[in-house]
């Protein structure tokens, strides 16, 4: 590809110099491994409309800093946090007892997220993986990119006040090194392993001696052991994308359906609003070497979906299982020695201490294993006990995966789709997302690279425990026996690290009409053409999609047919805010509810309410969730209310087959007690938070930026709505604020010029600070469902009537 951007060019322009403003106050000194990063970077950042940075540099160090820099004006606070978290040092500032949020982890306070982390530190876990040689570790580019990104943050915490009232006087605000870069990169690696079980780590302890009156070991041990079943259920929910806070949509269509014979792709990643794990957009550019725009989560130094001049990708989070258990066989003499072949093996001690804020340090140990580390649970829902005879070793091969920026560096030099397979085959470094691409020349992708541990049906059905053999099947979390070295994970010749599949076992489907992915399993990526033949932990293949799959195949399958696509079409997609929950059933909900005997029904509180308007409302309802549709809010919170009490196998007259997957289940059972009781409580629910049945969605759905109400569309996860949004219901004021849905939309594609074509939306905006002019100005262009002209092209840049130059460089 020809790059269209020039450093010549770029230093014609009239530069306006960065201003040395006052340092953070009360900055406190870094730690000993923690010393500011020096060497005299510097970039130049043209800022176009809503504050999108375009970053020109003359290297990866260089780049890095300006990624750096401009996230911090952006974001600092919320980098701060997560540097704070991945230092273990929560509990010095804020107190063990307080959760730490979610953005990095499943810890439910400071104190757990602490001891995870401070044993990460301790362990000297990540400077092992930066030390080992690419392609099994990071290239030197990704450790030049993150020298610079902690080099440009910190250069702007030294040379500007901080405005955002969250962190602005704080002393947790420090210096950060490239290493506080990649620590943060592995928390974000390890999000679907590992950081699911933070609590069950740091809590694991063996069982204290039994007194010689208490029950026998063997006793103990079977009464403590997890009940399969119920384990089972827990982890087919644990894992299951209904409920998860990340989720995506994302469709590649092929030059066989568009207008010009080109690629298109629309990527729609469901992320949350709040904190660490939002997305940031930016455009790179080194000239001669890459050229990328899109968007990164907060604290990567690489741009992780977008696209450049000749492809596009986006991601959805996969099925596949990125973790896996090992039962453990103790010794009886000693709970903490397992057996493996009969041999002895005693557990590896990792003893933390976490500072307090006004208390004493906490001290604890961490057992680890050949395996990796004992685990009490998944998650409270699901125990894993360790008993005098069994414990439970959670492997994630994650935690020794720090090519994920590789990956991403990848895939924006890639020239088209086979340029991304290139680069998933040749790094392998993305832990628990699929990856969705066109190109300029005409080509789509799906691809479930992921690194997972390598279980076969083969070795789950040999070597799975009892407990094991309903896990496995249930949701793809395998057991197995850790006291035979016959189960012990294999390696494929293509895979860069032992015990995970490699490139060739991967689901792939290429050069399909549309290729599409909604967090259901590769199977139904494409109606017409299912992917098979992969193995159970991938994700599972002829069982029932979510409503949001069906919906989507749907639309996407007759975009396709339609042919002639353009980007246009793309976000008429996106917005098109169809309900296909209602196509189903919001018809046989308003007849049968028009029925109803004296037009009541009776609540959850044994109380008549009057549903007649309700009635009516449903009737004339359009299906959709935009803002002005009045129905929407009431069939929303009916529909929650039904599917949350009427399991899903009564809640359809015609049952789910897997010869015609996108049209069945269907038929709503409206004779069912549970409907009309949802359907009172719905309207009752509806009064006691002021709003009226027939009021428009964006009433009562809506965030509130700088005292203003933003109306917000879209629709929950049961609803099967793409544009999704799942907001958080006051009973007194309805939606007012979104917890996570839509994020960093894209629609792209590619005309006879050298420009991409594209359109971009950060439903949220740039910036967490209040104070910032980019803290809501996409989030209005989001309520309105308008888009962002994409400025990739270096004419482009030039022509912004906003368009501001601004120079940064480190100073000693």
């Amino acid at each position: 590809m020809r790059i269209r951007t020039r450093r010549t060019t770029a230093v014609g322009v009239t530069l306006l110099t960065a201003l040395a403003l006052l340092p953070a106050s009360g900055a406190g000194a870094a730690p000993k491994d923690a010393r500011p990063s020096g060497g005299g970077l510097h970039a130049t950042i043209r800022y176009t409309e809503y504050g999108i940075p375009h970053i020109l540099a003359e290297d990866y160090a260089n780049l890095g800093f300006g990624t750096g820099w401009a996230q911090a004006a952006d974001q600092v606070c919320t980098l701060a946090d997560g540097y704070l978290t991945v230092r273990g040092e929560r509990s010095r500032h804020f107190g063990p007892d307080a959760s730490p949020g979610s953005a990095l982890s499943s810890a439910s306070t400071n104190l757990g997220s602490d001891l995870y982390f401070r044993g990460v530190r301790e362990a000297g876990t990540v400077e092992k993986l930066l030390a080992q040689p690419s392609p099994a570790g990071p290239s030197r580019r990704t450790k030049e990119l993150m020298r610079g990104f902690a080099a440009g943050y910190n250069a702007w915490l030294k040379q500007n006040r901080i405005t955002d009232p969250a962190c602005a006087k704080a002393d947790w605000v420090r210096p950060v090194t490239a290493l506080d870069v990649a620590r943060h990169g592995f928390a974000v690696q390890v999000l679907g392993g590992q950081g699911r079980a933070i609590d069950g780590i740091t809590s694991a302890a063996p069982p204290s001696p039994a007194p010689p009156s208490a029950p026998q070991a063997g006793a103990t041990a079977r009464r403590a052991a997890p009940d399969p079943r119920r384990t089972a259920e827990a982890a087919r929910e644990l894992f299951s994308s209904q409920d998860a806070d990340m989720g995506s949509n994302a469709v590649a269509f092929s030059g066989r359906t568009t207008a010009n014979g080109k690629g298109l792709l629309l990527g729609n990643p469901h992320y949350p609003w709040q904190g660490g794990r939002r997305f940031w957009q930016s455009q790179q550019t080194i000239p001669g070497e890459l050229n990328v725009s899109g968007g990164s989560l907060l604290g990567t130094s690489v741009v992780n979906i977008g696209f450049n001049g000749d492809v596009a990708w986006s991601h959805t989070v996969a099925t596949g299982v990125t973790l896996n258990l090992h039962q453990l066989t103790l010794d009886p003499s000693d709970p903490t020695v397992y057996l493996v072949d009969g041999e002895r093996r005693k557990m590896t001690r990792r003893t933390v201490t976490v500072p307090v804020k006004d208390g004493a340090p906490v001290t604890r140990t961490q057992y680890w294993t050949r395996y990796g580390p004992v685990v009490t649970g998944l998650g409270a829902q699901l125990p894993l006990p360790w008993t005098s005879t069994t414990a439970y070793a959670l492997n994630d091969p994650n935690a020794v995966n720090l090519r994920g920026s590789d990956t991403d560096l990848g895939f924006g030099k890639a020239r088209s789709t086979a340029g991304i397979l290139k680069s998933l085959r040749e790094t392998q470094g993305l832990p628990w997302v699929n990856t969705v691409a066109a190109d300029r020349h005409g080509h789509s992708l799906l691809s479930q690279s992921q690194v997972l541990p390598r279980i076969t049906d083969e070795l789950a059905e040999r070597c799975s425990t009892p407990l094991g053999k309903v896990t496995y099947p249930a949701s793809g979390v395998a057991v197995l026996d850790g006291s035979r070295g016959a189960c012990a994970l294999g390696s494929d010749k293509d895979a860069v690290q032992p015990g995970i599949f490699g490139p060739s076992r991967m689901p792939t489907l290429q050069d399909a009409p549309y290729a599409e992915n909604s967090n259901d399993s590769a199977w139904l990526t494409n109606a017409d053409h299912p992917i098979t033949g992969y193995e159970r932990i991938f994700g599972t293949i002829g069982t029932q999609r979510s409503m949001r799959t069906r919906g989507a195949v749907e639309d996407v399958a007759a975009m396709a047919e339609k042919g002639d696509l353009t980007v246009r079409d793309l976000q008429r997609q996106q917005f098109a805010n169809r309900v296909p929950a209602a196509d189903l059933a919001a018809d046989d909900a308003a007849k049968a509810c028009a029925a109803l005997p004296g037009g009541t029904a009776t609540g959850s509180d044994g109380k008549a309410v009057d549903v007649r308007e309700a009635c009516q409302v449903l009737a004339r309802w359009d299906h959709r969730m935009d803002t002005d549709s009045r129905g929407a809010l009431l069939f929303d919170r009916f529909w929650r209310k039904l599917t949350a009490t009427v399991p899903n196998a009564q809640l359809w007259k015609v049952p789910f087959s897997s010869a015609d997957p996108v049209r069945t289940p269907n038929t709503l059972d409206t004779s069912l007690p549970g409907f009309r009781t949802a359907l009172a409580d719905a309207v009752t629910e509806l009064a006691a938070a002021g709003a009226d049945v027939d009021d428009p969605l964006g009433a009562h759905q809506y965030v509130v930026r700088g005292g203003k109400r933003i109306p917000v569309p879209g629709g929950t996860e049961s609803l099967g709505v793409w544009n999704k949004i799942e907001a958080n219901w006051d009973k007194k004021a309805g939606y007012t604020e979104v917890a996570h849905g839509s994020s960093h939309i894209q629609a792209v594609g590619w005309n006879s010029g050298g420009c991409p074509e594209a359109r971009t939306l950060l439903s949220y905006s740039q910036s967490s600070n209040p104070n910032s002019p980019h803290h809501s100005d996409q989030t209005t262009l989001y309520g309105k469902e308008r888009w962002v002209t994409s400025r990739f092209c270096e004419r482009d840049i030039l022509r912004d009537p906003e368009l501001k130059v601004v120079r940064v460089r480190e100073r000693r």
